[in-house]
């Protein structure tokens, strides 16, 4: 893990040099000046020594003004390094998110992802840019100081000493605990973010069941989990900053007692007792430095465990080595002794399921919910892969395909049409982002929607707000029918793609479906006979399987299980 979070820096070497050499000077310099403060006190103002004095004044500001360079490098050119490691690490954490299997987004909420995007990141950030630093400053300080204490009076040093390594074995034995009080931050941070996105998300929804109250009581819920959690790692950080704090007065208390003693008794002289005050100091700085890292230090690592926890995880669902790419696709498509289940549930959907679906044919598949009429839908793309058995297309095991290729020639039209936020063109465009203006318009009118946008103020251009909720249900489902137009592929899945709609909405639509569905593989997945019956053929599904199949006449006329689903009212006109 550790690896992994330097090979962040590879890319921003540069900085990372300027950065680190701006903060050595700085330690340099701030060693440099209390040897400068002990030479004026016990040389250049007993014996009135003017001209050095404005010798070592002039070096002295030389020093300052080469240090405020290096801060501004520190501070400024620091955090741009530091930024940008958080901008690569949400880069590939976002690249990493679009690889993974829909069976994640099963068990993973919203909110949750979102926290690890951004806020885990942002703390990241600092943990890049200070923690190197900081420990550069704070050895050099610790080591230098330590070293020229011990020059001007080895005794008085190791008497002292002793309590700085009380000060370092505090902070440490203290880390474990601060570090589980932030993880515990990380994870309810995480469920809060997805308390508000679902609730937010669904507002109208709350509104309209009168739930207010209701998702008020879970996020005052989840909003004092989330509070205390922080009162959890507060506490700690208080134990650990106190203690810490009150050793340092400690240090800074047998400086005073014994550099007095040491002075009285002639082993220090007073121009070193003032720089040993100084250098005492330097070396309390480091140690409040490594503190504050410590802390940061807390809060950074462990956005990156979440961070590294999910970069490890390998896709499940993934073109294979060596893919076979088609280069022309016909669409035919077979289910060979097909068994899945689906990884939250322990209930087989498909068991030795066989299915043939030629090319350029149209079948729908029919049955009671459950039976597993959308798994097919989502087995082809390979949205999740099956335990048993082959799902060929054009003869080829689709597990050997590239991925790419395979979806790239499936389209879905659903029920529930997910809508971008943006315009309408954006929406459109997202079945082919490359189409110029003329095909998106050739889309629409392809899809009977067109003429709706032209109508809008703002045209192509229209906000459709968030989800498309300025959009009626029949207007969402012909901008999909017209982002599969742009997309041109050579098998369509319609899965419910009409169910919600109105008569009059629905045969808006039916007549894009059908203009959509002409010299394709289709599989249409519907409830209601007049989106099914013209099928070349439907497939009824039972819970053990295919209960029957035949066009809407024959299965009519063989009054078996479709003929029950009709009359009990299973499909309606």
């Amino acid at each position: 893990m550790f690896k992994r979070f330097i090979s962040y820096y590879k890319p921003h070497t540069k900085l990372f040099i300027l950065d680190m050499s701006a903060a050595l000077f700085m330690a340099v310099i701030d060693l440099v000046y209390p040897a400068f403060t002990a030479r004026f006190i016990d040389d250049f103002i007993p014996n009135q020594n003017i001209s050095a004095i404005f010798i070592f004044v002039g070096i002295l500001l030389a020093l300052f003004l080469l240090r405020l360079g290096c801060s501004y490098i520190v501070n400024y050119w620091g955090h741009i390094m530091g930024t940008n490691i958080e901008h690569d690490m949400r880069r590939d954490l976002f690249k990493k998110f679009q690889l993974l299997p829909f069976s994640y987004y099963d068990e993973n909420k919203t909110g949750t992802i979102m926290t690890r995007i951004t806020g885990d990141l942002r703390d990241i950030t600092e943990l890049a840019h200070h923690g190197p630093e900081d420990l550069l400053i704070s050895t050099i300080m610790l080591i230098g100081s330590f070293f020229i204490l011990f020059s001007m009076n080895a005794l008085f040093t190791l008497i002292i000493f002793p309590i700085v390594v009380i000060i370092i074995w505090f902070s440490l034995s203290r880390r474990d605990k601060m570090m589980r009080g932030f993880r515990e931050i990380r994870k309810t941070h995480g469920e809060i973010n997805s308390t508000i996105e679902s609730s937010i998300g669904g507002i109208r929804l709350v509104q309209s069941f009168v739930n207010e109250d209701f998702e008020i009581e879970r996020f005052r819920e989840n909003n004092e989990r989330y509070r205390d959690s922080w009162r959890g790692a507060y506490k700690q950080m208080a134990i650990f900053t106190s203690g810490n704090n009150f050793l340092i007065d400690m240090l800074n208390l047998f400086v005073l007692v014994f550099g007095a003693i040491f002075v009285i008794r002639g082993e220090l002289a007073f121009g070193e007792f003032t720089a040993y005050l100084l250098y005492i100091n330097f070396l309390v700085q480091p140690i409040r430095r490594l503190i504050a890292f410590m802390q940061q230090f807390q809060t950074g690592w462990a956005g990156f465990e979440r961070f590294h926890d999910v970069m490890e995880l390998v896709p499940e669902i993934t073109s294979p080595n060596n893919a076979t790419h088609l280069a022309e696709v016909k669409g035919d498509i077979t289910f060979k002794h097909v068994d899945f289940t689906y990884p939250t549930s322990e209930i087989p959907v498909l068991h030795n399921f066989s299915l043939h679906i030629p090319a350029g044919r149209k079948i729908a598949l029919v049955g009671e919910s459950g039976v597993g009429k959308s798994t097919i839908s989502q087995l082809i793309p390979r949205f999740y892969d099956i335990s048993n058995g082959t799902i060929s297309l054009d003869n080829h095991d689709i597990r050997t395909l590239d991925l790419a290729d395979l979806r790239s020639s499936i389209g879905h039209v659903q029920q529930d049409v997910y809508i971008f936020w943006g315009s309408i063109s954006d929406n459109i465009l997202y079945g082919n982002p490359d189409a110029t203006t003329e095909q998106v318009i050739e889309a629409a009118k392809r899809a009977h929607i067109h003429d709706f946008i032209c109508k809008l103020e703002d045209g192509y251009d229209t906000l459709v707000g968030e989800r498309g909720v300025k959009l009626s249900g029949g207007q969402k489902q012909r901008i999909a029918i017209a982002r599969v137009f742009l997309k041109n592929p050579q098998i369509l899945i319609l899965d419910e793609a009409t169910s919600a709609l109105d008569t009059i909405t629905e045969y808006q639509v039916q007549q894009a479906l059908d203009a959509l569905t002409i010299g394709r593989t289709n599989i249409i997945i519907a409830h209601r006979l007049s989106t099914v019956k013209s099928a070349d053929e439907i497939i009824v599904l039972g819970r053990q399987g295919i209960a029957e199949r035949g066009t809407h006449d024959q299965l009519m006329e063989n009054k078996g299980y479709y003929y029950q689903l009709q009359q009990s009212n299973s499909f309606w006109d």
